[in-house]
């Protein structure tokens, strides 16, 4: 919807040909955006050869354990070089790849490509309220090329080499999110909230430092700004399965209860798995891997991290 407000021509793809031909007829996803109207230049499809002819741009936002599975059906359907952007926020849990690394193993240099990631509730972008985020390519001209092609009034892009950092920043805040999710759902106030973002913050830094990223990218719009924004907005999906496993509910039954991806649950795994490969230590996505997993609840799994051994705070 947005890249067709700005003056392209822009095709939805759609797995489900049901869905694809409700919204076709109805101009709108009835399921997740029912009250906003598709622009004229949106054309919607269950073609993957038609919604990928001629295309310059492909935007990548689908969840990240699909990714490979579609792109492996792209993959003989390349004609032509264009760009994907990626907008997928996760770790491949068997590979442990980055969503960027996916793309390049599965279609190799026929395309380039860029990472889109930053504090953006798609609802908000679709009702056009304003939004910054970031884009990186280790190519400047692909970045600048999105930043042309994606920007609006209402919508910010800033450039950045550093594609390490923009998806680990991406895929890792929403592993705090559902830490985040548990202190509101216990009630424990501003202050545990507060210190639970800044401590998650320092986590994913270690992490992505580690495997290649530049310390500053995680104080920017796809670190801090994406992290704050999931941890406390009232649109996130992580957020509200670390609220309803508070309440008591289990793994099972607040995912069945949802229609949309939350990113962390597959992702905290991964980034344990990946952190024991690095040698870095990740407490709260600990806790949240014991959470998830049934084998503590959510009061204890908080507690355990506040009587960890004191440190400095910059270890």
């Amino acid at each position: 919807m947005h890249l067709a407000r700005v003056g392209h021509d822009a095709r939805l793809w759609a797995r489900d040909g049901a869905l694809a031909e409700e919204m076709c007829g109805r101009r709108a996803n009835a399921v997740y955006l029912p009250d906003v109207t598709f622009p004229e230049r949106l054309q919607v499809t269950n073609d993957l050869e038609q919604a990928l002819h001629e295309v310059d741009v492909v935007v990548a936002a689908v969840p990240s354990h699909g990714t490979r599975e579609i792109l492996r059906h792209v993959s003989p359907l390349v004609s032509r070089r264009f760009t994907v952007v990626s907008a997928v926020k996760g770790l491949e849990q068997e590979t442990l790849f980055r969503m960027s690394e996916v793309v390049e193993e599965e279609l190799g240099d026929r395309v380039a490509v860029a990472v889109l990631s930053g504090p953006s509730f798609a609802a908000e972008v679709a009702r056009q309220l304003p939004t910054a985020v970031s884009v990186a390519s280790r190519d400047p001209a692909v970045v600048e090329q999105v930043q042309a092609d994606f920007r609006a009034p209402y919508f910010r892009l800033y450039g950045t080499s550093d594609v390490v950092g923009v998806e680990f920043g991406g895929a890792l805040k929403n592993v705090i999110a559902i830490a985040a999710g548990v202190v509101e759902g216990l009630e424990l106030g501003h202050n545990a909230l507060a210190g639970l973002i800044t401590r998650g913050l320092a986590e994913i830094t270690r992490l992505a430092c580690a495997s290649g990223a530049q310390r500053e990218t995680l104080s920017g719009l796809s670190g801090l700004g994406d992290l704050v924004l999931t941890c406390t907005g009232s649109l996130s999906r992580n957020r509200h399965v670390g609220i309803e496993l508070a309440h008591g509910r289990s793994l099972d039954d607040v995912l069945s209860g949802m229609r949309m991806v939350a990113e962390g649950v597959r992702t905290t795994e991964a980034a344990l798995a990946l952190g024991a490969r690095c040698g870095v230590e990740l407490p709260i996505a600990s806790q949240v891997a014991e959470l998830l997993a049934g084998q503590k609840d959510a009061r204890t799994a908080l507690y355990e991290l506040m009587l960890r051994p004191q440190r400095a705070e910059a270890g």
